[in-house]
């Protein structure tokens, strides 16, 4: 089984996800996301992957709240040994966070989305990438940086979000963040064990050269305890010719592009696109009614006319305070958080994906994530299908996972 990414193939997007797929057939690793085929159409790549079924490991944060000491670990512990072999290929990945890391069915920790990832080429990075939130203090500066060390910063955060539920670093205007971040300046909750909040201190260091390395990671009698080292098979040695050689060569077969609408309808979406979007490759999943379990809330489908749809969007944004710019049956709310602190933004999509029959994918765009998974989506998506349930003979109406979506 396989998921699919896809994204607009622009001058630019074909570069870097020629990129992207350069490091994905350069790092194998049981712990990083699996890179099986590439299929490609006149403005489309479809990045063919390794399906994943246990979802982000975000979203186990945002729905149960802080992991377990031991559980923390062990995703610790497969989070270092994904990104020290990166590194040991000279990749890298230089936007980790939560989001990026997925489980699989096993409850494995794997490593995705290397769309900002840099190849070393023995010398310093100077590209400030990354979350904000998530980012070392030496990136933010002008220089050049250490990704190595960059990558171990994050990798520290990620360990502190794992126990305390909640970030390191965060506050509510940019500037004021950066000079926590450069500062260092933090504190771990009371519940850290005292090897736990040595580790952390260590890793979250301001200063590249004193900061620990994975080397000295694997030391350290925290991150020891229990770990097992994964074993992993030969490399497949691909260079940036043989992406290129690849994509010279991709057959235009299987896919066909998103139809374009001259009667200012919502865009059509096709068999293959909507299989992209499915949990599990399995369509019932957005169908079915009697499915009771249903992991994310972020796309419905309803036989209701798509005009109608938009109307009770809007009427639902504008109950909550949100502000709503639509265009073409693409609607984005903004607003702010639940604490006052900080502005999010929400896009509303609406897709005809069979005669009379309408999904609406809804995604964050900008804002904090923890937010928009516990109250933003819920909240939106909730009032939005009581809405509808207020008239709910002849509708069918289903929520159904959010799968992976290359943008």
């Amino acid at each position: 089984f396989t998921s699919s990414f896809q994204c607009e193939l622009t001058s630019h997007a074909s570069l870097q996800i020629k990129k992207e797929i350069s490091i994905m057939k350069i790092v194998r690793h049981p712990n990083i996301i699996r890179l099986n085929e590439v299929l490609a159409g006149q403005t489309k790549i479809y990045i063919i992957m390794e399906l994943i079924t246990g979802g982000e490991l975000f979203d186990k944060i945002a729905r149960q709240g802080k992991l377990r000491e031991n559980e923390a670990r062990k995703y610790f512990q497969q989070l270092i040994d994904a990104i020290n072999y990166c590194h040991s290929k000279g990749v890298y990945h230089r936007d980790l966070k939560p989001e990026n890391l997925l489980l699989d069915s096993r409850g494995n920790l794997k490593v995705s989305d290397f769309g900002l990832s840099s190849l070393s080429q023995n010398g310093f990075l100077h590209t400030t990438c990354g979350t904000p939130n998530y980012v070392a203090p030496e990136v933010l500066s002008d220089g050049g940086y250490d990704g190595s060390a960059a990558d171990v910063w994050s990798c520290g955060v990620i360990l502190y979000v794992l126990m305390a539920g909640y970030l390191p670093f965060e506050e509510n205007d940019l500037p004021t963040l950066y000079d926590k971040i450069t500062a260092a300046h933090f504190s771990c909750p009371d519940w850290f064990s005292q090897g736990a909040k040595s580790l952390i201190q260590r890793i979250l260091d301001p200063t590249p050269k004193t900061r620990m390395t994975i080397k000295e990671m694997k030391s350290d009698t925290w991150f020891s305890k229990n770990y097992v080292g994964v074993r992993h098979g030969e490399d497949e040695n691909v260079s940036l010719d043989d992406v290129q050689a690849a994509f010279d060569n991709i057959e235009d077969k299987y896919v066909s592009e998103q139809v374009t609408r001259n009667d200012g309808g919502p865009l059509m979406m096709n068999a293959f696109e909507m299989i992209t979007l499915s949990q599990g490759l399995n369509l019932s999943s957005l169908f079915d009614r009697q499915q009771e379990y249903v992991k994310r809330q972020t796309r419905f489908v309803s036989r209701k006319p798509a005009k109608t749809i938009a109307a009770t969007i809007e009427v639902v944004a504008d109950s909550m305070g949100l502000k709503v710019h639509s265009q073409n049956y693409k609607l984005r709310l903004e607003g702010v958080s639940s604490n006052k602190m900080s502005p999010f933004a929400v896009v509303l999509e609406i897709f005809e994906v069979a005669p009379a029959l309408f999904m609406v994918d809804v995604r964050k765009v900008a804002g904090d994530s923890l937010e928009y998974h516990r109250v933003c989506s819920f909240h939106i998506t909730s009032c939005i299908l009581l809405k509808f349930l207020g008239d709910y003979c002849g509708w069918n109406i289903r929520l159904c996972s959010n799968f992976m979506l290359y943008s």
